[in-house]
C-alpha cells in the first residue's frame, strides 16, 4: 500500500493499478480498519477501484499523525479475502427502444440482440466504485464478447435510468446527464434519492444483478419514457 498526500487535509491510499476483486476487498477492508484509527478526526472517506481518498479534520488531529495511523495500518494489513457483500436485483427493460445502442453493439459483437442481452443479464457485477454523479455505480466486469469502447462522440443528454456499457464497466445513469457509454436498455430503480435513506440502493463492495422485464413491468415500476 503507498500513501501519497491528496490535499492540504487529505492524503490517498493506493492498493494497486487494475480492476481486481481482491484489491477491492483491499479497499472495502481499509475503510473500515481507517473509520476505527481516526475515529472523530474522519471527515469522510471515498473508495475507488484500487484506492481510498482519506479527508481529515485538521482541527483535531495534524497530517504527521494521520499518515503515522494509516502507516500503521498498511504495516499490519493483510490480503483482504473476497468478500461476497449485499446482492441487489435491478430491473432492467432491454429493448432497441429503451436501448439505442443495442443493435449496433450486438452487430459489432456479432451477435444477436438477444444473446447480449442475455450475457448482459446473468453476469454479477461487483460496485467497485461510486462517482461521476451521485449514485452513479461503476460496475465489473462485463462479460468480453459485449465489451465495447465509450461513443465517439457523447450525446448532450442521456436520460435517467439508462443502463449503458463502456469498455469492461457497466453502470445506471441516476438523473439525466451528458454521457458517452452505449446505451442498452433503461431501469426505473432510482440509483439516487437525498430523500431516501439510505439515499443509494448499492454501495462499494455490493454484488449486483440484473432481471429483464419488458416495458409494461418497466413502467408499472416508476420507469419514465
Amino acid at each position: 500500500m503507498r500513501i501519497a498526500v491528496a490535499g492540504e487535509n487529505s492524503l490517498i491510499l493506493y492498493f494497486g493499478d487494475t480492476t481486481d476483486p481482491r484489491i477491492s476487498a483491499q479497499v472495502q477492508h481499509a475503510v473500515g480498519e481507517t473509520e476505527r484509527l481516526l475515529g472523530e478526526a474522519l471527515i469522510d472517506l471515498v473508495p475507488s477501484y484500487a484506492s481510498l481518498l482519506v479527508i481529515y479534520n485538521p482541527f483535531l488531529i495534524d497530517h504527521l499523525e494521520v499518515r503515522r495511523r494509516l502507516q500503521e495500518l498498511a504495516n499490519n494489513s493483510a490480503e483482504g479475502e473476497v468478500t461476497e457483500g449485499t446482492l441487489i436485483k435491478l430491473p432492467v427493460w432491454y429493448s432497441t427502444e429503451s436501448g439505442p445502442d443495442l443493435e449496433a453493439l450486438a452487430q459489432k459483437a456479432g451477435l444477436s440482440v438477444d444473446e447480449v442481452i442475455a450475457l448482459h443479464a446473468t453476469t454479477e457485477y461487483r460496485v467497485y466504485a461510486i462517482g461521476f454523479a451521485p449514485g452513479f455505480a461503476y460496475l465489473g466486469q462485463v462479460d468480453e464478447r459485449i465489451a465495447a469502447p465509450r461513443l465517439a462522440t457523447p450525446r448532450q443528454v442521456v436520460p435517467r435510468g439508462s443502463v449503458a456499457i463502456a469498455d469492461r464497466q457497466t453502470a445506471i445513469y441516476p438523473s439525466a446527464s451528458p454521457g458517452g457509454w452505449n446505451l442498452i436498455g433503461r431501469c426505473p430503480t432510482r440509483m439516487f434519492d437525498p430523500d431516501s435513506d439510505p439515499c443509494m440502493p448499492v454501495q462499494v463492495g455490493d454484488r449486483v444483478s440484473f432481471e429483464p422485464i419488458d416495458k409494461a413491468r418497466y413502467l408499472e415500476l416508476g420507469g419514465e419514457l
